[in-house]
């Protein structure tokens, strides 16, 4: 089941302050990866699917939109 970022994180009860503290990036960083803004590096999508509870194919990262 495909699930964005954001729904991925919310569905654990986490705001963006908690997932980021567990991810061990900024809020700011976050915030980008959820806009679709920048893309996390390996290490980090992995600890995802541990605090998320969703497998890396699953997760949707949304596309930056230029327009």
């Amino acid at each position: 089941m495909a699930i964005t970022l954001k729904a991925a994180r919310v569905n654990q009860n986490l705001n963006q302050k908690e997932a980021a503290k567990l991810l061990g990036i900024s809020v700011k960083t976050l915030q980008n990866y959820e806009a679709g803004s920048s893309f996390p590096d390996v290490p980090i999508i992995e600890k995802m699917e541990r605090t998320y509870h969703v497998k890396y194919a699953d997760l949707i990262f949304l596309p930056h939109n230029n327009a």
